[in-house]
C-alpha cells in the first residue's frame, strides 16, 4: 500500500477550502487553541504562546514528513483564515488504518462546518489514501464530537479505560470506526 502524502492536496466543499497549514497561520491557531472550551477534549492545555501553536504546526508538518497522517487547515471560501483544523494521525499503512481528528473555532460551532469538512478527508482517505478503516477516539463527556461521527456512519465499537493521560488524570476514550464499504454506502444512499 502506498499512502502518497508528499504534494498537499488542496480539498475544496460547498463552503470551505482545506488547505496545509504554514507558519503563516500561527495566530489563527493561537486563537482558537487558546480558548478552554476548544481544548476541553483536545489532550492538550490551552495555548499560550505563538511558539505552541508554532510546535502544533511542526507536529502537522512531521506526521506528513513520516507518512503517519496529515492536518488540513479549514478556511472558509474567500478568506483564507484558518477556523479549524482536521485531518489523519496514527496511520498504519501495513493495516491500512488511520485516526481521524478535527477540531473548530467556537464562533463557528454549530454550522455543520465541522461535518462538512470531515467528510470531505474521509472522501479523499478512502478515495486517495487507500485506507480501510479510519478510526475516531473521543472521550465520553465529548458528545458534540460523537454525534458527529456517528451521522458519518462510524460506530461505535467500545470504551478504552484509561487511555490517555492528560491534565493529571487518566481519561476514558470511546473507540468509534468507519469502514471503505460502510462509508461507501452511506454516500450511494
Amino acid at each position: 500500500m502506498t499512502i502518497n502524502m508528499n504534494d498537499f492536496p488542496v480539498i475544496e466543499t460547498k463552503r470551505l477550502v482545506l488547505r496545509q497549514i504554514t507558519k503563516e497561520d500561527a495566530n489563527d491557531i493561537l486563537r482558537y487553541l487558546s480558548d478552554e472550551e476548544v481544548m476541553k477534549y483536545y489532550g492538550l492545555n490551552p495555548f499560550k504562546s505563538i511558539n505552541d501553536a508554532l510546535d502544533e504546526i511542526s507536529w502537522y508538518q512531521s506526521i506528513q514528513n513520516n507518512k503517519t497522517g496529515m492536518r488540513w487547515g479549514i478556511t472558509l471560501k474567500e478568506q483564507g483564515a484558518v477556523i479549524g483544523s482536521c485531518g489523519f494521525h496514527n496511520g498504519v499503512s501495513q493495516h491500512f488504518r488511520t485516526e481521524i481528528g478535527f477540531e473548530l473555532s467556537k464562533d463557528h460551532w454549530g454550522k455543520g462546518i465541522a461535518f462538512e469538512a470531515v467528510e470531505a478527508i474521509i472522501s479523499h482517505g478512502y478515495q486517495h489514501m487507500n485506507f480501510q478503516r479510519i478510526e475516531a477516539l473521543i472521550e465520553p463527556p465529548n458528545q458534540a464530537s460523537q454525534k458527529l461521527v456517528e451521522k458519518l456512519g462510524f460506530v461505535r465499537e467500545g470504551l478504552l479505560r484509561s487511555y490517555e493521560f492528560t491534565d493529571g488524570k487518566f481519561d476514558d476514550l470511546y473507540v468509534y470506526s468507519l469502514l471503505k464499504q460502510d462509508f461507501d454506502r452511506t454516500k450511494k444512499s
